[in-house]
């Protein structure tokens, strides 16, 4: 007998042993996946930066109700607690660590309070807690300023030190968890489309009417993007233009009827998620897969195979198999992960915004009536140390460059629009939720002027504030043509030209009455206009800015399509963007068709394309000729 070969197994089995012992009394709670998440609300845009989506305390300055849910342990017994969390403000090095929160344990709080360290994301000892079988456990806001937690791991072994580094802590994750090593799969749909705003969306209703089986995958519970309930932005461009007057039918489809009151940052029902909702599920042909992000593509060939998501809430992944597929994440997030050509503006790009607004919780303005004290106490409002220092400084509605406010009267100051957005010289991918929390600094600062420096509007609050931030530009995916403002401005004209442009050129940077003492954290833009930025419109955009010159069957329809950064700035309003989409969904049915390439359609369809777009794909109830 060999004892060197029995030595051998027996070490080998007994570190699977230890191994497996160590995964059972290590337990590993996802704050995503709690059962309640009571004023929690869950923020997905960050994950594959981070590891995974988090929940995010986000009252405005009161704090949320808690997250609740229930846990098993393998024993009962002392376990150490580890909460994966961060001191949001500490990238700028102000005091006051806004994001604090309490871990409750069966009723009883840890005594470490969680979000007070750390610029970075990373474990936070909380110290030992003893448990029974099962315990009850609850995420309480100490604060209502956007604390966060990812997760929170109990510990057997009092010593052992959880992973952080992003891929060590996905092994860590889906073994703790128990998930399988391998996705789910689907059948092979026509046209995969990844991402569910307006141009994504749009692209799969018109793909499913021309008969394709179409797979739509978008990582919130709405549809819409930009346009949605959770961001904000009124759709601006104009679609059904001559001579292709069908192009935009289902745009128009899609969007929410225009009210008195439609613009960007009104309230929820002016942006009716439920109509476009209720249009993709009336398309048989759509599978729609909502809460899942693409992480994962594989290509063969310069030719995708399938993309892989996962649920924002379960972690549970899906492989979704396709013929054809559209990138319309905005940000060219499968074009890059499967090597597609690409540009990105480094360096004074546009920003992005995260809406806000304010209301009056009394109507009664008489400042002797009861009701207005009561609703002044309220609307009280915590001073904010951590936040952006407006109270010497302008912003808009300011008077420009002094403190004196302007008169406050019976119209409320425009407050929360377009123009507060930052990050013009950082990373739009890798720096993003810097950027957005730099937005949520300098909202909170103004209010914070305006509330208890000024003492304005003593009865008012901040009624709702995006924590989705609202993307202008990341990544450009490159076609076989990069749009130009060149083009735009001399009005060169395209054999292919085939989705309207009817937006300015319009460029963001920082405004220069508000930049001084900003600078690098600029958070108030102003835009290009004049003379040098208008165009002869409808200006009408190829084809060809609508595939991967190196893929060979990937779409792009939205913000990431190929154009400059100037150019970009006619086409990204999201009329255009739905205008895009029908194109694709036009295209693609070609290529099933003719099984063929997406620039094959440029080189031997054409034809077939233009006459698709003299149809259009509207509703039947939705055909007739608008009005020029």
């Amino acid at each position: 007998m060999n004892h060197k070969h029995i030595s051998f197994a027996f070490v080998t089995i007994l570190l699977m042993l230890i191994a497996s012992a160590r995964a059972q009394d290590t337990v590993l709670v996802e704050a995503e996946a709690f059962n309640d998440l009571g004023g929690w609300v869950l923020d997905q845009q960050f994950m594959d930066l981070m590891g995974s989506p988090y929940l995010l305390a986000h009252g405005m300055g009161v704090p949320v109700e808690d997250a609740t849910t229930t846990v098993a342990f393998p024993e009962a017994g002392v376990y150490r607690v580890w909460v994966r969390t961060r001191d949001w403000v500490a990238p700028w090095n102000v005091p006051g660590a806004p994001g604090r929160f309490q871990l409750i344990v069966d009723g009883s709080p840890l005594s470490m309070t969680f979000g007070t360290e750390g610029a970075e994301w990373h474990w936070q000892d909380g110290g030992q807690v003893q448990v029974g079988l099962t315990a009850s456990i609850a995420l309480h806001d100490l604060t209502g300023f956007e604390g966060r937690c990812d997760a929170i791991v109990f510990c057997r072994d009092l010593k052992r030190q959880i992973p952080n580094e992003p891929e060590t802590l996905e092994k860590f994750r889906r073994k703790t968890l128990g998930l399988p090593e391998k996705p789910k799969e689907t059948e092979e749909y026509d046209l995969v489309v990844v991402g569910g705003g307006v141009a994504g969306t749009c692209a799969a209703v018109t793909a499913a009417r021309l008969g394709l089986s179409v797979a739509l995958i978008q990582d919130r519970p709405v549809l819409g993007g930009n346009s949605s309930s959770e961001v904000r932005v009124w759709p601006e461009g104009h679609v059904n233009q001559k001579p292709y007057p069908r192009i935009g039918d289902v745009v128009m489809e899609i969007i929410p009827v225009r009210q008195k009151n439609s613009a960007n940052a009104e309230g929820a029902h002016i942006f009716d998620d439920n109509r476009k909702l209720r249009i993709v599920q009336a398309e048989p042909g759509i599978t729609l897969f909502l809460e899942n992000r693409v992480n994962e593509a594989y290509e063969t060939d310069g030719r995708i195979r399938s993309v892989t998501c996962q649920h924002i809430r379960t972690a549970q992944r899906t492989t979704i198999y396709g013929r054809l597929f559209l990138d319309s994440t905005g940000d060219g997030a499968v074009g890059f992960l499967v090597g597609a050509d690409y540009e990105v503006t480094e360096t004074g790009h546009m920003g992005a915004s995260n809406l806000w607004n304010i209301k009056c919780l009394c109507e009664d303005e008489d400042p002797l009536s009861t009701e207005l004290q009561a609703a002044c106490r309220e609307a009280e409002f915590p001073r904010c140390p951590w936040a952006v220092d407006l109270r010497d400084k302008p912003f808009p509605h300011r008077t420009r460059g002094a403190i004196t406010p302007e008169p406050t009267g019976k119209q409320l100051i425009s407050l929360g629009n377009w123009y507060w957005e930052s990050g013009f010289d950082l990373d739009p991918i890798h720096d993003m939720e810097r950027i957005r929390d730099q937005n949520f600094r300098a909202m909170y600062g103004a209010w914070d002027a305006i509330k208890n420096v000024e003492k304005r509007y003593p009865a008012h609050k901040l009624n709702w504030v995006a924590y989705i931030a609202g993307k202008r530009e990341s990544r450009r995916l490159l076609g076989d043509v990069i749009l130009t403002a060149e083009d735009l401005r001399d009005g060169r004209q395209f054999e292919d030209g085939c989705f309207p442009c009817t937006w300015g050129i319009d460029t963001h940077f920082p405004d220069p009455i508000y930049q001084k003492g900003h600078e690098g954290n600029e958070f108030i833009a102003d835009y290009t206009r004049g003379e040098g930025y208008t165009y002869d419109g409808p200006y009408w955009a190829p084809y060809r800015c609508l595939y991967s010159r190196n893929i060979h069957n990937l779409f792009m329809a939205g913000r990431d399509i190929s154009v400059t950064h100037e150019a970009l700035g006619a086409v990204r309003v999201m009329k255009t963007t739905g205008a895009m989409g029908e194109i694709v969904g036009m295209a693609a049915s070609i290529c099933v068709k003719h099984e063929c390439y997406p620039r094959d359609v440029y080189t031997m369809h054409l034809n077939k394309l233009k006459d698709l777009m003299s149809q259009g794909a509207g509703t039947p109830m939705n055909t007739s000729t608008p009005p020029s």
